[in-house]
């Protein structure tokens, strides 16, 4: 989607450049979530993770185990976006204005 919508961007593979915790803070601070809301609670590595545990837990938990963080997520370094559903992108999109735009994704 971002090619279609000719956006100049990094991908990012979460895999092998996963976020440490100082840039998981920003990126929520960015989408105005708390740690919990950011949170795969399907995949196994969440197991006794939810919104009552501690949200410094749940940050290390995330940046030792990236596929714990919901994707994709796309920053231009003044906003962000959780990218679910991808129709989400357009309207982000259309307010980033063609300047100066670029999205960072981790995969899913």
């Amino acid at each position: 989607m971002l090619d279609e919508h000719g956006v100049d961007y990094r991908y990012r593979e979460y895999r092998e450049e996963p976020f440490d915790e100082d840039e998981l803070r920003s990126i929520l601070d960015l989408l105005g979530l708390e740690p919990h809301e950011l949170l795969r609670p399907k995949e196994s590595a969440a197991a006794g993770l939810d919104a009552s545990t501690p949200p410094t837990r749940i940050l290390s938990a995330m940046a030792d185990d990236p596929t714990l963080v919901q994707r994709p997520i796309l920053t231009n370094g003044q906003r962000a976006i959780l990218a679910r559903p991808a129709d989400l992108l357009i309207p982000f999109l259309a307010a980033d204005g063609p300047a100066n735009r670029a999205a960072r994704r981790p995969s899913t």
